[in-house]
């Protein structure tokens, strides 16, 4: 059966990359065979421990397509369900416009010079990591395309666990994030941090990297 798991890397210092840096942080993953595209660009409220697959706006942007500047919002809950704790063990509450979506990755640069960057939320949603690319199938147990991935340029620092399951009570170490690579899983063949976004993100984010992983 297996586990989702949603993996983070982010800086060590909750930074946010210029605008002009997360844009080259986005071509290379791409440049790189880290992901494959196309892309989709959503600016808003964002919660950066929202499981990427499950309920996510991240996510409705990915399989759900819809169209241009049309507003995703978190997936209802009823009351007898709704609780306080933080996400990811209780409730996220997102809420986005779809701003762009392009196959090329060069087109996402232009994109991102329209969006309100700093201002509000902003991510860059990959379809899924490419298993045409040896390392990442090195690293992963079988080639699944719901492994989608998604760069994070947040307004203001939200903290992601550094390893939990969504269903134990909220607690343990946090990492206060703003620019940050979230990608999903469920079966791998190694532990850590996958070489190949490593790669990439200590180019951008130097080598002093913090990663860490929400299962459930």
């Amino acid at each position: 059966m297996g586990i989702w798991t949603d993996a983070f890397i982010a800086p060590a210092e909750p930074s946010l990359l210029s605008r002009e840096a997360f844009g080259r942080l986005v071509v290379d993953l791409a440049r790189e065979r880290v992901v494959r595209t196309p892309w989709t660009l959503i600016a808003g409220k964002l919660c950066v421990n929202a499981s990427l697959n499950w309920g996510s706006v991240s996510g409705q942007a990915r399989w759900d397509r819809p169209a241009l500047s049309m507003l995703l919002r978190s997936d209802e809950v009823s009351e007898e369900f709704q609780d306080n704790d933080p996400p990811p063990w209780g409730h996220s509450h997102e809420q986005a416009r779809l701003l762009a979506r392009g196959d090329g990755i060069l087109d996402v640069l232009p994109a991102l010079q329209q969006a309100p960057y700093g201002d509000e939320d902003v991510a860059v949603v990959f379809d899924c990591l490419d298993f045409g690319n040896r390392a990442i199938v090195d690293y992963f147990r079988f080639e699944d395309h719901r492994t989608m991935l998604v760069c994070f340029g947040l307004a203001r620092p939200q903290n992601r666990p550094l390893a939990t399951n969504d269903c134990w009570e909220p607690g343990g170490p946090v990492h206060p994030v703003r620019t940050c690579v979230v990608h999903t899983f469920k079966h791998a063949t190694e532990d850590g941090a996958v070489p190949a976004i490593v790669s990439v993100a200590a180019r951008h984010f130097g080598t002093a990297l913090v990663s860490g992983e929400t299962w459930g």
